[in-house]
Protein backbone atom coordinates (compact mmCIF):
# COMPACT_ATOMS: atom_id res chain seq x y z
CA UNK A 1 0.00 0.00 0.00
CA UNK A 2 0.86 3.95 -0.80
CA UNK A 3 0.63 6.52 2.64
CA UNK A 4 0.63 10.10 1.69
CA UNK A 5 1.55 12.63 4.09
CA UNK A 6 0.91 16.47 2.95
CA UNK A 7 3.14 19.25 4.84
CA UNK A 8 3.77 22.93 4.30
CA UNK A 9 0.46 24.72 5.01
CA UNK A 10 0.46 27.88 6.37
CA UNK A 11 -0.77 31.49 6.91
CA UNK A 12 0.37 33.74 4.38
CA UNK A 13 -0.09 37.23 2.96
CA UNK A 14 -1.99 37.91 -0.47
CA UNK A 15 0.89 37.98 -2.85
CA UNK A 16 3.18 36.00 -1.31
CA UNK A 17 4.61 32.04 -1.83
CA UNK A 18 4.24 28.68 0.09
CA UNK A 19 5.67 25.33 -1.19
CA UNK A 20 3.48 22.52 -0.21
CA UNK A 21 4.99 18.75 0.38
CA UNK A 22 3.67 15.46 -0.12
CA UNK A 23 5.84 12.35 1.15
CA UNK A 24 4.80 9.14 0.00
CA UNK A 25 5.85 5.78 1.52
CA UNK A 26 4.98 2.14 0.94
CA UNK A 27 5.04 0.84 -2.12
CA UNK A 28 5.66 4.03 -4.53
CA UNK A 29 7.03 1.84 -7.27
CA UNK A 30 3.36 1.61 -8.18
CA UNK A 31 2.50 4.78 -8.27
CA UNK A 32 2.24 6.51 -11.87
CA UNK A 33 0.17 9.40 -11.53
CA UNK A 34 0.22 12.13 -8.63
CA UNK A 35 -2.51 14.96 -8.02
CA UNK A 36 -3.11 17.98 -6.44
CA UNK A 37 -6.98 18.84 -4.57
CA UNK A 38 -7.93 21.61 -2.87
CA UNK A 39 -11.16 22.32 -0.78
CA UNK A 40 -12.77 25.20 0.43
CA UNK A 41 -15.65 25.17 2.80
CA UNK A 42 -18.93 25.11 0.96
CA UNK A 43 -17.28 23.37 -2.02
CA UNK A 44 -16.58 20.73 -3.82
CA UNK A 45 -12.96 19.27 -3.76
CA UNK A 46 -11.12 20.71 -6.75
CA UNK A 47 -8.28 19.53 -9.18
CA UNK A 48 -5.41 21.46 -9.32
CA UNK A 49 -2.48 19.73 -11.21
CA UNK A 50 -0.75 16.76 -11.35
CA UNK A 51 2.73 15.30 -12.28
CA UNK A 52 3.47 11.95 -14.29
CA UNK A 53 6.25 9.12 -14.14
CA UNK A 54 7.90 10.56 -16.95
CA UNK A 55 7.50 14.05 -15.23
CA UNK A 56 4.48 15.52 -17.47
CA UNK A 57 2.89 18.40 -15.81
CA UNK A 58 -0.94 19.27 -16.17
CA UNK A 59 -2.71 22.27 -14.55
CA UNK A 60 -5.80 23.60 -14.14
CA UNK A 61 -6.77 26.78 -16.54
CA UNK A 62 -6.99 28.93 -12.64
CA UNK A 63 -3.57 27.96 -11.31
CA UNK A 64 -1.32 27.95 -14.64
CA UNK A 65 1.40 30.33 -14.24
CA UNK A 66 1.33 30.64 -10.83
CA UNK A 67 1.68 27.03 -9.78
CA UNK A 68 3.84 24.51 -10.44
CA UNK A 69 3.75 20.76 -9.58
CA UNK A 70 7.94 18.41 -9.08
CA UNK A 71 8.52 15.44 -7.67
CA UNK A 72 12.05 13.89 -6.71
CA UNK A 73 13.06 10.39 -8.65
CA UNK A 74 11.09 7.49 -6.86
CA UNK A 75 8.06 9.81 -5.64
CA UNK A 76 9.85 10.30 -2.71
CA UNK A 77 8.27 13.99 -2.25
CA UNK A 78 5.97 15.42 -4.63
CA UNK A 79 5.82 19.72 -4.40
CA UNK A 80 3.34 22.20 -5.27
CA UNK A 81 4.81 25.87 -5.13
CA UNK A 82 2.32 28.34 -5.07
CA UNK A 83 3.06 31.72 -6.00
CA UNK A 84 0.87 35.27 -6.12
CA UNK A 85 -1.45 33.92 -3.60
CA UNK A 86 -5.05 35.32 -3.29
CA UNK A 87 -7.98 35.01 -0.81
CA UNK A 88 -9.12 32.51 -2.70
CA UNK A 89 -6.15 29.95 -2.50
CA UNK A 90 -7.17 29.62 0.92
CA UNK A 91 -8.56 25.66 1.46
CA UNK A 92 -7.34 22.59 2.51
CA UNK A 93 -4.60 20.93 -0.38
CA UNK A 94 -4.52 17.49 -0.75
CA UNK A 95 -2.59 14.68 -2.22
CA UNK A 96 -3.85 11.51 -4.28
CA UNK A 97 -1.85 9.27 -5.65
CA UNK A 98 -2.74 7.04 -8.19
CA UNK A 99 -1.79 3.49 -8.28
CA UNK A 100 -1.85 0.56 -10.20
CA UNK A 101 -3.99 -1.78 -9.88
CA UNK A 102 -5.42 -0.46 -6.30
CA UNK A 103 -7.45 2.48 -5.48
CA UNK A 104 -6.82 5.87 -5.48
CA UNK A 105 -4.97 6.96 -2.24
CA UNK A 106 -5.30 10.50 -0.51
CA UNK A 107 -3.06 12.45 1.88
CA UNK A 108 -5.37 14.04 5.02
CA UNK A 109 -4.49 17.66 3.54
CA UNK A 110 -2.50 20.36 5.21
CA UNK A 111 -4.28 23.93 5.52
CA UNK A 112 -3.65 27.16 3.75
CA UNK A 113 -4.96 30.18 4.63
CA UNK A 114 -4.26 33.66 2.62
CA UNK A 115 -5.02 36.29 4.72
CA UNK A 116 -3.49 40.50 5.48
Amino acid sequence: QVQLVESGGDLVQPGGSLTLSCAASGNVADIYLMNWYRQSPGHAREFLASISDSNSANYVDSVKGRFTVSREDAWKTTYLQMNDLKADDTAVYYCKAQVVAATDVWGQGTKVTVSP
